[in-house]
């Protein structure tokens, strides 16, 4: 059995949380190395205690976050806090640098894929790996959610293999013809075409 590196992308959002849990529960095999992957915004100021106070942060949450792998068995864990420099591009320059096989994002209103597809045209090609984007399901007042303690099955998930994020082009409509528009319109000539003079 191969050992995968699956990376997860730590934010602080209750989405980025809930995409490690289902990662843990249904992806995780024994073996596999789990690259918890936090990256902090670029900072503009010229203090580096700012910046060391971001990674510091960072790395708090990336530690809150091996304590959800911890309570599993047998799971590598590995940390990478970085700095970005462009909108997700660091994320992705990190996750071919580290050669996973996989890459685990909690899917939110602000998700790197967003950013990075607005600003790329067409972002699979800056991808060499799996992308799996779970999605939060939101909560209704209307309607109670019920869920088994322990279980993901009321997790509503979407996998995302990212093939171009673009409008795919429509056909153009079909023009009904109809075959027998109307059976007495029809005539049929019985004698010759042809007068004699």
């Amino acid at each position: 059995m191969d050992v995968r590196n699956i990376a997860v992308v730590v934010e602080d959002v209750d989405a980025a949380r809930t995409a490690l849990q289902w990662a843990l529960h249904n992806i995780i095999r024994y073996g596999d190395i789990i690259t918890l992957l936090h990256v902090y915004p670029l900072t503009r100021s010229k203090s580096k205690k700012k910046a060391r106070l971001l990674r510091l942060k960072g790395f708090q949450l990336a530690l809150s976050f091996q304590d959800i792998c911890n309570s599993f068995s047998n799971t590598k864990v590995e940390i990478v806090v970085t700095e970005e420099n462009r909108e997700g591009m660091k994320i992705v320059a990190t996750v071919r640098e580290l050669g996973a096989s996989m890459l685990v994002v909690g899917l939110h209103h602000h998700s790197f894929l967003y950013s990075l597809s607005m600003v790329e045209n067409n972002i699979a090609n800056y991808f060499n790996c799996r992308v799996l984007a779970i999605n939060q399901p939101g909560v209704s007042p209307l309607s109670p959610t019920m869920g088994v303690q322990g279980r993901s099955t009321n997790m509503d998930f979407s996998q995302i293999h990212i093939s171009g994020l673009q409008v795919p082009d429509t056909p153009q409509p079909k023009v009904k013809y109809r075959i027998c528009p109307d059976p007495t319109a029809i005539i049929c000539r019985l004698r010759r075409s042809r007068r004699r003079r």
